[in-house]
């Protein structure tokens, strides 16, 4: 039976997916960063502008840290997550990178000239990655064919814990000795799987972001749908942590079950 690829994607370039979709003609233009798009696919040498998947619900999932450039992240940082007296002078740096750190999308500055820097809070986005491929399905939106089959992919959950996870742990140490923090900007449906599987301390008083124990708030957004086909980007959840607890919860889980295991065991030793 065939399938309707736009059952696989949700958004290309910002814009819903519809058949006949040419990214090309806009010499793959993103919305979110006013350039070309700077993903890319081993299959092609252009672009590979998808920003949303959909869930087998049909539910849409970010695949693209740039999509969250839609949000509005000095006014909605300042206004939900920023500790204490809001800031005079807030100004934005992009990309800010150094030796034995590595680098956060955004940084939040409180400073009159640029040069002295009084209170700052950086911010750092994850969108997450698929398992197997959506490229057939992409090829079929931009050709207006449909699929012969839909093929089966899936989201790298487990990505999320090998990468972003433990970088956030790391950027939260190294903010709480500078005494700020770092927002974390993040889907709720990879929120809520982190919480689920991590069971971490968090709260979601502002008066406890303040705080020296809380260095790490993590900001949820939702998408909800704008009425015209697409989707808006909706603040869901904002909750503080520290790297401590955070760390704490990840390494030591519950652990799986020892007869299982053995189990495993045995399966290896006769295969």
């Amino acid at each position: 039976m065939s399938a309707n690829p736009e059952d696989s994607i949700a958004e290309i370039l910002g814009q819903p997916a519809h058949s006949g979709f040419d990214p090309a003609k806009s010499g793959y233009r993103c919305p979110f960063i006013g350039s070309a798009c700077t993903k890319r696919s081993t299959a092609s040498e252009h672009p590979y502008p998808i920003c949303t998947i959909r869930k087998r619900d049909s539910s849409p999932v970010c695949v693209c840290p740039k999509r969250f450039y839609a949000i509005d992240f000095l006014d909605e940082v300042i206004e939900h997550a920023w500790p204490g007296i809001k800031p005079e002078h807030p100004r934005i740096a992009r990309e800010v990178q150094m030796k034995d750190f590595g680098n956060v999308d955004f940084v939040i500055a409180d400073t009159p000239d640029g040069q002295e820097i009084k209170q700052f809070l950086s911010v750092e986005l994850q969108a997450i990655d698929i398992t197997g491929t959506v490229r057939d399905a992409y090829n079929a939106i931009i050709s207006g064919d449909r699929l012969e089959k839909k093929k089966s992919y899936g989201l790298n959950w487990k990505n999320v814990y090998k990468r972003y996870i433990h970088q956030i742990i790391s950027k939260g140490y190294y903010h709480h000795h500078w005494g700020t923090k770092i927002v974390a900007v993040i889907q709720d449906e990879v929120y809520d799987y982190i919480c689920r599987d991590a069971d971490f301390f968090r709260t979601a008083s502002r008066s406890d972001f303040a705080s020296p124990q809380v260095n790490i708030i993590f900001m949820s957004y939702q998408f909800i749908d704008d009425g015209n086909g697409g989707y808006d980007l909706a603040l869901d959840k904002v909750e503080g942590t520290s790297h401590s607890n955070l760390q704490q919860a990840v390494l030591y889980k519950s652990a799986p079950s020892r007869d299982d295991f053995c189990q495993k065991i045995a399966a290896a030793l006769n295969r």
